[in-house]
C-alpha cells in the first residue's frame, strides 16, 4: 500500500554551496544532493529528481529537476512540446515516469495516481477540461470528494483529519478506507445541495472568478469552465498549487485579483481557502496547517505574467532544464531567448510572448528598437481596407437566446471589410461562445440577420455560411475543430469532401496529395498522414484546423482563440498566416481574450460585453485601461465608437 501520510515542514535537506559564475543559459546540469555538514536548510515543499519519461522515441522529459519552496510562486517556461504538461502530469499522478523520484518536504513519495497526489496535497488546475458536462458547477466541484456535504450525523462528528493528515471518516481513520468508508457514509446521508453551492459561491467571490453554481457545465463557455476547475482545485485547500494557464479567460483585473490572492496564500497571510470554508472536504487545511505558507508552480506562456507574479523561474526547452533564474533579475528579452533557443525580436514577436506594443517597446534593448523595420513579407499587409469598401460579413441586430429565455446576443451588431482583421474583444463568457457557433450555423438567431457579401444567409439551411464562404477556426478545437482519432488526412478534408472526391467516391490517391500539398504549405508536422491527428503537438492540431479552413478559399474567415494553448512558434505562424489572408482580401474576425494579440493585429477593435457591442476602437487610442472600461460595459468618452 502506498503511504501518502504528510510529513512535516521542518524536514531539511543538505546542499551544496552555489557553483560560481552567470546562470546557465544551456543545458542545466542536473542539481546536486549533497553537501558539506555544516550547510543544511529547510526541505522544498515538493521537489523532482531526475524526472524522465519517454514516449517511444520521443523523450518527454530527459531528467528534469525541479524544487518548488514553500512561500513562493515558482514561473515554469517552454514552447509546447518543452516537456512542462507532461513534468506537472508526473507530480499530479497522470502518468508514471520511467525514472526519477519525487519527494515531499525531503521525504521521498510515490504519487501512482491523482487520488495520491490529492493526499499529499497537490492540486492542479488543467489547461485541458476534466468535467462532466451532464452535472452542474457544484456537483463538478464536490466530485471525488467522498463527504463533502453529506448530511446524516452532527458536524462534530462529520469528517475530520487523521493523526496521519490523512482524512478521517466516522469510525474510521485510515488513508486505505477513505472512498470505502465514503460510500458507506454516503449511503446513509444524502448532499446537502445549499451548503456545496455556498462553499463554490464563497470561493469564487474570494478568488474573483465566481460561476453559477446551479449551471449545467454543459451550457457554459469554455471560460466559465476553466473557472469550475479553477473552484474544484481550490477548494480542497492544496499545500501545492499548479496553475496551467490560469489566466486565459480571466480579464486584467480577474488575474490581478487572482494573483493577489495566491500571493497572499504562499506567504501565509490570511486565512486560506479551507478557513473560508470550514465544511470543506477532501484535503481541506491539511499538510501545513491553516494559515501556513504554499508552493505555487504557475505555467504560462505570457512572459509579463511571469515577470510580474512568479519569484523564481525555471525554463524548459526540448525535455530539458535550460535556465533557473531568480525572476528579480532577468528580463522578457533574457527569458525569450531561453525558450526559444534563438534571439527574438520583441518588437515583431511580442504578441506572441504575451507582451504588448507598448511592454515590448519598454522591455527591449535600445539597439532593437533602432533597428528600421523589416521589409514587407508574405505574411505582411502594405496597405489598409478601404473605408467605403463594401462589407464581406455582417451582422445587423443578432439577438440569440438561450434555452432560460436568456440573452446570449443581444442585438450584435459589427461589420467587416475585405482585407480587415477586427479583433473582437472580450472576457470569456460574454458572448464570445455563442457567435462561434452561430457563425458555424450551429444555432439560428431569434432576430437579426447575417450576411456575407451583402447576400442574407438562410442559417436554416445546414452548411449555408460554408457555402458562402465563410471559414471557422473554433475556439477548441478539440470539442468542435477537429476529430483527435482520425488521422490527419481525413481532417483536412472534414467540411469539404469535393477536391478529393471521383464521381461518386473519395479518391484516397487524390486525398494523399491534398493533405501532402497542405502540410508542406502550412508547415504541419505529422510521423505520418495517416496518423492520429491526437498524435501531433497542439500547434501542428491547429495548423490542420487552418490549412482546412482556408483550402476552400474562403471570403470570411472567423478566428476564436486561434492561439489558445500554442508556443510561441505556432502563435507566430498563426499571426503570419492571419495577416497573409488578410493580405490576400479575406475578412478575417478575430476573436480573443489575449489583449497582446487583438492589439498587435487589428485594423479594429471591437469590445463584446454581455452579449452586446460595447464600443470600437482603432489600435493606436486603445490602451489596457480603455479596453478594460469597455469590457465592463462602460461608455468611454472620445475616440470609442
Amino acid at each position: 500500500m502506498t503511504d501518502t501520510s504528510r510529513p512535516t515542514a521542518t524536514a531539511t535537506v543538505r546542499i551544496p554551496a552555489p557553483a560560481p559564475g552567470p546562470d546557465h543559459t544551456h543545458h542545466v546540469p542536473r542539481q546536486a544532493h549533497h553537501a558539506p555538514d555544516h550547510v543544511s536548510v529547510a526541505a522544498p515543499a515538493i521537489e523532482l529528481r531526475g524526472i524522465t519519461k519517454r514516449y517511444g522515441q520521443v523523450v518527454a522529459c530527459d531528467g528534469i529537476d525541479l524544487a518548488v519552496r514553500r512561500g513562493e510562486i515558482h514561473g515554469l517556461l517552454g514552447e509546447n512540446g518543452a516537456g512542462k504538461s507532461t513534468l506537472m502530469k508526473v507530480l499530479s499522478g497522470l502518468i508514471r515516469p520511467d525514472a526519477g523520484m519525487i519527494l515531499r518536504d525531503g521525504e521521498p513519495i510515490d504519487v501512482t495516481d491523482p487520488r495520491a497526489a490529492a493526499g499529499i496535497g497537490v492540486g492542479m488546475v488543467h489547461q485541458h477540461f476534466s468535467l462532466v458536462g451532464a452535472l452542474t458547477v457544484w456537483e463538478n466541484v464536490i466530485l471525488g470528494d467522498a463527504t463533502a456535504g453529506l448530511a446524516g450525523l452532527p458536524a462534530s462528528q462529520g469528517a475530520g483529519r487523521g493523526r496521519d493528515g490523512g482524512d478521517r471518516l466516522p469510525g474510521d481513520g485510515r488513508w486505505a478506507g477513505r472512498m470505502r468508508a465514503g460510500r458507506r457514509w454516503a449511503g446513509g446521508g444524502r448532499l446537502r445541495r445549499e451548503e456545496a453551492c455556498a462553499q463554490t459561491v464563497r470561493i469564487g467571490e474570494r478568488y474573483g472568478i465566481a460561476v453559477d453554481p446551479l449551471a449545467r457545465v454543459d451550457t457554459l463557455s469554455a471560460g466559465q469552465r476553466q473557472r469550475v476547475e479553477i473552484i474544484k482545485c481550490l477548494r480542497r485547500d492544496p499545500d501545492v498549487i499548479i496553475l496551467d494557464e490560469p489566466t486565459s479567460v480571466l480579464s486584467l483585473a480577474e488575474s490581478r485579483d487572482l494573483f493577489a490572492v495566491l500571493r497572499r496564500a504562499v506567504t501565509g497571510d490570511g486565512p486560506p481557502a479551507a478557513a473560508a470554508c470550514p465544511e470543506a472536504g477532501v484535503g481541506a487545511g491539511a499538510g501545513a496547517g491553516a494559515g501556513a505558507a504554499k508552493a505555487v508552480v504557475l505555467i504560462s506562456h505570457k512572459l509579463t505574467e511571469i515577470l510580474t507574479a512568479t519569484d523564481r523561474v525555471t525554463v524548459l526547452r526540448r525535455g530539458r532544464v535550460v535556465a533557473r533564474r531568480e525572476t528579480s533579475g532577468t528580463d522578457a528579452a533574457t527569458l525569450a531567448r531561453e525558450m526559444v533557443g534563438r534571439e527574438v525580436a520583441l518588437g515583431e514577436e511580442a504578441a506572441a510572448l504575451g507582451l504588448t506594443p507598448a511592454t515590448a517597446a519598454a522591455t527591449a534593448p535600445a539597439t532593437a528598437r533602432s533597428v528600421p523595420p523589416a521589409p514587407a513579407t508574405a505574411g505582411t499587409r502594405t496597405s489598409q481596407p478601404a473605408a467605403d469598401e463594401a462589407a464581406a460579413l455582417e451582422l445587423d441586430g443578432v439577438l440569440v437566446r438561450s434555452p432560460a429565455g436568456s440573452a446570449l446576443l443581444d442585438a450584435f451588431t459589427l461589420s467587416l471589410r475585405p482585407g480587415e482583421i477586427v479583433g473582437l474583444y472580450g472576457v470569456e463568457g460574454n458572448g464570445q461562445h455563442t457567435l462561434g457557433d452561430l457563425m458555424s450555423g450551429l444555432i439560428i438567431p431569434a432576430a437579426g440577420e447575417v450576411r456575407v457579401g451583402g447576400r442574407p444567409i438562410d442559417l436554416r439551411r445546414p452548411g449555408a455560411l460554408h457555402a458562402a464562404g465563410v471559414g471557422v477556426i473554433s475556439e477548441d478545437r478539440h470539442r468542435s475543430g477537429c476529430v483527435l482519432d482520425m488521422s490527419v488526412a481525413d481532417n483536412l478534408v472534414l467540411t469539404d469532401l469535393a477536391p478529393v472526391s471521383g464521381r461518386m467516391l473519395v479518391s484516397r490517391r487524390r486525398q494523399l496529395r491534398h493533405a501532402a500539398e497542405l502540410a508542406e504549405r502550412f508547415a504541419i508536422s505529422c510521423p505520418s498522414l495517416d496518423a492520429p491527428l491526437r498524435t501531433l503537438s497542439g500547434g501542428n492540431q491547429q495548423r490542420v484546423v487552418l490549412a482546412r479552413e482556408l483550402a476552400g478559399r474562403p471570403s470570411v474567415l472567423v478566428a476564436a482563440q486561434p492561439t489558445r494553448g500554442l508556443d510561441v512558434g505556432a502563435i507566430e505562424s498563426m499571426y503570419v498566416e492571419l495577416r497573409a489572408a488578410a493580405a490576400r482580401g479575406v475578412a478575417v474576425l478575430l476573436v480573443s481574450t489575449e489583449l497582446e494579440e487583438v492589439m498587435a493585429l487589428s485594423d479594429r477593435i471591437a469590445v463584446i460585453s454581455a452579449g452586446r457591442m460595447a464600443g470600437e476602437l482603432a489600435p493606436e487610442d486603445a490602451d489596457a485601461e480603455s479596453l478594460g472600461l469597455l469590457v465592463g460595459g462602460a461608455a468611454l468618452t472620445g475616440p470609442a465608437r
